[in-house]
């Protein structure tokens, strides 16, 4: 994957963390902007377009999780990668995080090496491959091509990575994919995240739907079946 060209807006209300991730971001080819505050970096956001937003939690005017609910809303933004910065072992605003669309997270303090390994396996999957064909099942159309889930005829918006877990499923209906699958054709191998991921994931599918088409098989992961 070549960064050149590729643009990510960090958002932090600590100038010390601001320059720590904009140096190396910047030293491995990103294009690389910043925002102080929440509401500045819901701004930036709408003016720049950037591939990637890097949001801390914890920011004044507007918190990281409104700045990421606000991006997920707005359909310029679905398949914008979503990276939340949140404090060591803070489980609950990693759920949130997860909850309102953001793609991953990263505990404070920063590890810039971990920073940039995330990165760099978000924007490496950014792309699904050519060969994708869209899926329909009778009023249930999903377009890999567009990122785009419509039933009958009205269009429902996914975060990229709700988007991504239920097209895997759907491209091989009735078949049970295990959890250890999902997470490594979803998340990557280079992303660590943990199995109540998929269980967040899979419950705001569900709720954008407003119908059941995953099934759980306990114990062993889950299927598409409509």
């Amino acid at each position: 994957m070549d960064p050149k060209g590729i643009k990510v807006l960090v958002a932090d209300d600590e100038p010390d963390i601001l320059e720590i991730v904009r140096y190396n971001l910047e030293a491995e080819g990103y294009e690389v902007f910043t925002a102080s505050n929440g509401e500045e970096a819901l701004t930036r956001a709408r003016a720049l377009k950037p591939d990637l937003v890097i949001l801390d939690v914890m920011m004044p005017h507007r918190t990281g999780m409104d700045v990421c609910r606000n991006l997920r809303s707005d359909a310029a933004f679905h398949n914008t990668l979503i990276l939340m910065l949140t404090a060591l072992n803070d489980e609950l605003s990693q759920v949130r995080g997860l909850e309102y669309g953001a793609d991953d997270y990263v505990s404070k303090p920063v590890s810039p090496r971990v920073l940039v390994s995330r990165v760099n396996a978000l924007l490496r999957r950014r792309v699904r491959p050519a060969e994708d064909t869209p899926l329909q099942f009778g009023e249930l159309r999903i377009d890999p091509g567009q990122y785009s889930v419509q039933h009958r005829g009205q269009s429902i918006p996914l975060a990229k990575k709700e988007f991504e877990l239920l097209y895997l499923l759907a491209s091989r209906a009735g078949r049970v994919f295990l959890r250890n699958e999902i997470l490594s054709q979803v998340w990557g191998a280079d992303v660590i995240v943990g199995d109540r991921t998929i269980d967040v994931h899979i419950r705001k599918i569900r709720q954008k739907l407003g119908f059941d088409c995953i099934r759980t098989v306990k114990g062993v992961g889950y299927k598409f079946e409509l």
